[in-house]
C-alpha cells in the first residue's frame, strides 16, 4: 500500500485499541473501590493495623500500616489512575491483536503463523508475572515494615502505592517474556540453541540480579520467588531451541555439506525442452579453453566484447 494508506490504516488501529482501553476504563471507575479494594487488600491483610485499633496508633510487636488518601483531590486522581491500569491491562488482548494486524500483511504465512503464537504465548506470560507480584506484594510488605521502631506508625500514600504495585507488576511481566525473546530470536535464525544453552551461567547470574533489583526487600526468600520461575523458563526456552534446530537440520537439504568447503559447480551449458540441442564446443564467455580464448568469441584488448 501507498504510504498514506500504512498511515490511514495505523490511524484506524490505534482508534481501536484506544476505544478499548477507554471503555474498559469506564466500566472500571464504576467498580473503582472493589478494584482498589482488590490491589490493597492482601497488603493490607499483611501488615495492617489490628481490628480495633485507632488509626496511627502505635502497636509493639505487630506491624501497623494504613493506605491514606493525601489531599482533597487525591480520591479521585487515584480513581483516574487505578481505572487508566485497569482499563490498558484488561484491554490488552484488543491492542495486541490490532498491533499483530497492522504487521501481519508484510508477513509471509509461516511469520504470521509464528507471531500469532507468540502473541498468544506473551499474554499468559505476562500475566504470569503480574500475578507474582501481586502474590509476593504482600510478604515485601510485610518485611519492609517489621524494620518500623515499635513506638513508630505507618502511613502509605495510596498514589505512591499504588506507583510501587504498577512498578512491580510491569517489571515482573517483562521479566517472563524474556524466554519468549530467546525463543523468537531462535525461530528468526539469530541465535541457536547450543548457543543459549552455552549462557546459562550468565543468564542464572543475571536473572538473580533482576531478581534482587526488581524486589524492594532484596531477601533471599523473595528472590527466590522471583528467579526461580524465571529461570525455569529460561531452561524450557533453552529445550525449544534445541528442538527447533533439530527440527530444522532434518529439514534442510545441504545438512551433510561442511560450511568451510566449497562446492563444486557444474558450468556445462543445458539445452531447454523443445530447443535445439547445445553442442558441447559451445562455451560460455566466462569459459575458456587451453589457449586463453573461447571458441567463437572474439576478443578486443582481452575482453569478450567491444566493452
Amino acid at each position: 500500500m501507498p504510504l498514506a494508506e500504512h498511515l490511514r490504516e495505523l490511524r484506524n488501529r490505534l482508534l481501536k485499541s484506544v476505544l478499548a482501553i477507554g471503555v474498559v476504563t469506564v466500566v472500571a471507575m464504576l467498580y473503582y473501590k472493589d478494584i482498589a479494594q482488590f490491589i490493597t487488600g492482601p497488603v493490607i491483610d499483611s501488615v495492617g493495623c489490628p481490628r480495633g485499633t485507632p488509626a496511627g496508633t502505635p502497636t509493639p510487636g505487630h506491624p501497623c500500616a494504613e493506605v491514606t488518601a493525601q489531599g482533597m483531590l487525591a480520591p479521585f486522581t487515584i480513581l483516574l489512575k487505578v481505572s487508566l491500569t485497569t482499563g490498558v491491562v484488561v484491554a490488552s488482548p484488543v491492542w495486541l491483536y490490532q498491533l499483530w494486524a497492522f504487521l501481519a500483511p508484510g508477513l509471509h504465512s509461516t511469520e504470521k503463523k509464528y507471531a500469532l503464537s507468540f502473541v498468544a504465548a506473551g499474554v499468559p506470560l505476562f500475566l504470569g508475572g503480574a500475578y507474582l507480584a501481586y502474590a509476593v506484594l504482600p510478604t515485601t510488605a510485610a518485611a519492609l515494615v517489621g524494620l518500623t521502631p515499635d513506638n513508630w506508625s505507618n502511613l502509605f500514600p495510596a498514589d505512591e502505592f499504588l506507583d510501587i504495585v504498577t512498578r512491580m507488576v510491569v517489571v515482573f511481566g517483562l521479566g517472563f517474556e524474556l524466554p519468549l525473546l530467546l525463543v523468537l530470536l531462535n525461530f528468526g535464525g539469530v541465535i541457536t540453541g547450543r548457543r543459549v544453552l552455552s549462557w546459562w551461567r550468565f543468564m542464572v547470574l543475571g536473572i538473580t540480579i533482576f531478581a534482587a533489583i526488581a524486589t524492594p526487600t532484596g531477601d533471599p526468600l523473595t528472590m527466590g520467588l522471583v528467579a526461580a520461575p524465571i529461570v525455569v523458563l529460561y531452561f524450557g526456552a533453552v529445550g525449544i531451541c534445541l528442538f527447533n534446530d533439530r527440527r530444522r537440520r532434518r529439514a534442510n537439504p545441504d545438512r551433510e555439506l561442511s560450511d568451510d568447503e566449497a562446492s563444486e559447480l557444474d558450468l556445462t551449458p543445458e539445452a531447454i525442452t523443445g530447443s535445439e540441442p547445445v553442442s558441447g564446443s559451445r562455451m560460455l564467455p566466462g569459459q575458456v579453453n587451453g589457449d586463453g580464448h573461447g571458441e567463437g568469441t572474439p576478443r578486443r584488448n582481452g575482453f569478450d566484447d567491444v566493452t
